[in-house]
């Protein structure tokens, strides 16, 4: 059973980098506090394969809109709208995380745009994260004070431990003027709106297309049990496992990561 969704015609457009010219058009969406420029390594791994990239900032990401409107059927029709814009008839789509639920749930609403649905380490399940000591503690940055992301990096540094998380959530810092950083995402909207982000997707939610859900090995998004679980929404989806790695799978393994998708997406 396919979702009943509307596409409504949105003010404003996603912001997107498009890499390659290929025929084959391939839609990216990242995750929660994550960009666009987060998949620039694997796009230019794959765009010589036929490939034209879409790699997109969701709205209150990256260099898109901010809207106090933010649930997965908006992010659904967020890129209905680009699709329509751009007019683009069928793609492949890949979603990580926050970007997996988006795809998930556009795939639902429109199947029949897409030709392979790629999941990054996500399900259509509900997750409780720890997303919100996370955004307090890029609250707790003054940005009055700060002069350059080396600082940045430092008053981060006690409560974010691992350095290439906190290298992941500053590229969220945009250089005003010379003496003056802000924040890309409205901090404020996305705490506010933090349950939707968590939140389950709709149980009638269903794709017969092929669809590949893709977990690190070191992740706990994903386990057996859960996947048997949203067999009746994917029956034609199939779960690999990337070795070293964790949630951020294609960051922390392109290679595996690429030869993966490549592998699906080509046969």
């Amino acid at each position: 059973m396919w979702l009943t969704c509307t596409c409504k015609k949105l003010i404003m457009l996603l912001k997107s980098k498009i890499i390659g010219k290929g025929s084959d058009i391939l839609i990216v969406l990242h995750g929660f506090l994550g960009m666009s420029d987060n998949w620039n390594s694997f796009a230019k791994k794959i765009y010589n394969q036929g490939f034209q990239i879409h790699l997109l900032d969701q709205r209150n990401h990256g260099d898109s809109f901010h809207s106090k409107e933010f649930n997965y059927e908006l992010l659904s029709n967020d890129l209905k709208y680009y699709t329509d814009y751009h007019q683009i008839k069928n793609f492949s789509l890949i979603g990580h995380s926050m970007g997996g639920k988006a795809a998930m749930m556009f795939s639902g609403c429109f199947p029949n745009a897409i030709n392979k649905l790629i999941i990054v380490d996500i399900l259509p399940i509900y997750y409780k994260n720890d997303y919100q000591n996370i955004l307090k503690s890029l609250k707790s940055i003054d940005l009055n004070s700060i002069r350059s992301r080396l600082e940045a990096d430092k008053a981060l540094s006690s409560s974010i431990k691992a350095p290439s998380f906190r290298a992941f959530l500053l590229k969220n810092l945009k250089r005003i003027n010379n003496n003056e950083f802000t924040f890309k995402i409205d901090l404020n909207i996305i705490l506010d709106k933090l349950n939707e982000v968590e939140k389950a997707l709709p149980v009638n939610l269903y794709f017969g297309g092929e669809t590949l859900f893709i977990k690190g090995e070191n992740s706990d998004y994903i386990n057996n049990q859960n996947f048997k679980s949203i067999h009746k929404n994917f029956p034609k989806s199939q779960l690999v496992e990337v070795s070293k790695a964790g949630h951020w799978v294609h960051a922390e393994n392109l290679d595996d990561f690429v030869k993966e998708t490549l592998l699906f997406l080509k046969s």
